[in-house]
């Protein structure tokens, strides 16, 4: 880097969606960082710098198209090449709508995973923060009748460790404490509502504090989130998708911020969707961008 500020790349995402009108308005704004918006030049006309992707087809706001589909994925090639080459610090980037890339015959589940394969990462955690919380997830997007079978000893002991390295590499925390939340009712229930708790999870927080991870769990979920408890963490890990981020959403009101961990540089993102309903119209709130933006250029700078 010949900058003495981070250079950012932000992709804008779904091109029918909000996320190139929340790009070209966080961009305007000052930060204290270089920032590189990429996409389609005409459909980002009036921002900052602009890497120029062009568009398959022409968009109409809310109208998704899966011609585009590949426009969408070059652009989060584009970010991935500059953050692996040192040409940027970090990448931010708006939402995608997977739908439609999986209608254009492209098997696509999320960015956390499409960013895992492309920067050759072995093992990567989702994390969102906001509202004073961290939540990390064990499982990401798979269906809740396929979580049971995803949650291994091996996998959470994978888990549990890029999330104690990255919050300290990271977020600068010397010692990070992990609260793990357990799969099922009540933990389980000493067995009688499930096993996975007392076979799997138990065993993983066990052999990772034998590693020197302050862990500890697992906790019913329905208790974890309590403040008293929180207290006591940096950190929660959940064991599903919709285990933990509603009450992180909750709690942020539009502020999160999503965040990938064991990546070779720092990823964040919006924690909102493509909001078709609201593009173009000049209504989107640009908080959550706000907020992936400045985390990025924090999180940059300190590493």
């Amino acid at each position: 880097m010949t900058s003495a500020k981070p250079v950012i790349a932000l992709t804008s995402g779904e091109p029918a969606g909000v996320g190139p009108e929340l790009c070209v308005r966080v961009a305007r704004e000052c930060h204290d960082a270089g920032l590189v918006v990429i996409g389609d030049r005409t459909l980002l006309a009036g921002c900052a710098r602009i890497e120029h992707v062009p568009l398959v087809r022409p968009v109409t706001p809310g109208t998704l198209d899966a011609a585009n589909a590949r426009y969408v994925l070059a652009i989060l090639d584009r970010a991935i090449r500059g953050c692996l080459a040192g040409e940027f610090a970090a990448m931010v980037t708006a939402p995608v709508q997977k739908s439609v890339i999986n209608d254009a015959g492209i098997a696509f589940t999320g960015h956390t995973e499409y960013l895992a394969e492309h920067a050759g990462s072995a093992h990567v955690v989702m994390m969102l923060v906001g509202g004073g919380l961290r939540v990390a997830l064990a499982t990401t997007h798979l269906p809740l009748s396929d979580v049971p079978r995803a949650i291994t000893v091996d996998s959470l002991g994978k888990t549990l460790r890029v999330l104690h390295s990255d919050l300290r590499r990271r977020f600068r925390i010397p010692q990070p404490r992990i609260l793990v939340a357990g799969l099922n009712p009540h933990s389980g229930e000493s067995g009688h509502l499930g096993g996975e708790d007392q076979q799997v999870i138990a065993p993983a927080i066990a052999a990772a504090r034998a590693a020197g991870i302050d862990a500890s769990g697992p906790v019913p979920a329905d208790t974890l989130f309590v403040p008293e408890r929180l207290k006591g963490a940096d950190a929660v890990l959940a064991m599903y998708h919709d285990q933990g981020l509603p009450v992180l959403k909750y709690a942020s009101f539009g502020r999160g911020v999503n965040i990938t961990l064991g990546l070779p540089f720092v990823r964040t993102s919006v924690d909102h969707g493509t909001a078709l309903d609201l593009a173009g119209t000049g209504r989107a709130d640009p908080g959550s961008m706000r907020e992936a933006l400045e985390l990025a250029i924090e999180l940059a700078s300190a590493a």
